[in-house]
């Protein structure tokens, strides 16, 4: 961007408050396109479900879509031990030890842990969410037995597959990941039929940005990424290209919401104020 402006593009990190803070300064920012956020699907499509009494802006209204930078499915890792290699051998082992099983991932009420209580709902297994600080320990239980299963980003467990400590069995998109061609989607399992849980990147602006500056960012983004040097470093990542108009996105954004409330409102998942 700073090429293609010509100018200064300075990249600000806000952390805290599962990152109310750093959406909320944008959606709260001057609608001139000179203050973006480059946001993970928690920001503007699960915090609101969660952490209704602490939100002070309301997302779907008060930012606009500008461009995806990619989706991020989970992949599912189990030790390299376990007995289980495709999806539909994961749904009749959980199946088969029910109430017996568990899955990690790195933290209560992101998409990981929301795409295992998808799983639990649509397959009608049981199995227990263990939530842990951060998606290395969380994997590195899997390997050592303490859990069954994870969640995981390909970032996170891709160091331990190599490893031959843990075995990915599926990818949580509906489609293969073109970083793992050989591991087939989750809704090849019973029951899984239109599974997807991603989390994903886009970047946004204020809502009442002109249109002819959201216009230009949605044309410049999607050309900055095509750049081989990026688009390798969100391979890596575990990105995916999924490209779309800026309807298309802002459909997208809004279905991803109401995917991720009706988990969370099924699941009564809730995390203190």
């Amino acid at each position: 961007m700073k090429a293609a402006f010509g100018q200064a593009v300075l990249v600000e990190n806000k952390p805290g408050a599962a990152a109310m803070i750093a959406a909320q300064s944008v959606a709260r920012a001057v609608p001139d396109g000179h203050t973006l956020l480059v946001s993970a699907a928690g920001e503007v499509a699960v915090n609101q479900h969660i952490y209704k009494e602490r939100m002070t802006y309301d997302p779907l209204k008060e930012l606009t879509p500008v461009a995806l930078a990619g989706i991020v499915p989970c992949v599912v890792v189990v030790a390299a031990t376990t007995p289980v290699k495709t999806p539909a051998e994961l749904i009749a082992y959980a199946l088969s030890n029910k109430g017996k099983l568990s899955f990690s991932s790195s933290g209560v009420g992101n998409p990981q842990h929301l795409a295992g209580e998808l799983m639990n709902r649509m397959a009608g297994t049981d199995v227990l969410h263990i939530p842990y600080r951060g998606s290395a320990p969380a994997v590195t239980d899997v390997a050592t037995g303490a859990v069954t299963m994870s969640f995981s980003s390909l970032g996170a467990a891709l160091p331990l597959m190599q490893a031959g400590q843990i075995r990915a069995v599926a990818v949580t998109s509906k489609e293969r990941m073109p970083q793992l061609p050989d591991v087939p989607p989750l809704r090849d399992g019973p029951g899984l039929s239109g599974y997807e849980l991603l989390n994903w990147f886009a970047m946004f602006a204020p809502a009442s940005t002109p249109e002819p500056t959201l216009t230009r960012l949605s044309e410049l983004v999607p050309n900055i990424l095509k750049d081989p040097a990026i688009a390798a470093k969100l391979e890596v990542q575990g990105i995916v290209a999924r490209p779309m108009t800026s309807t298309q996105l802002r459909a997208f954004v809004r279905s991803e919401s109401e995917k991720f409330g009706k988990i969370i409102e099924v699941a009564n998942i809730k995390l203190e104020n």
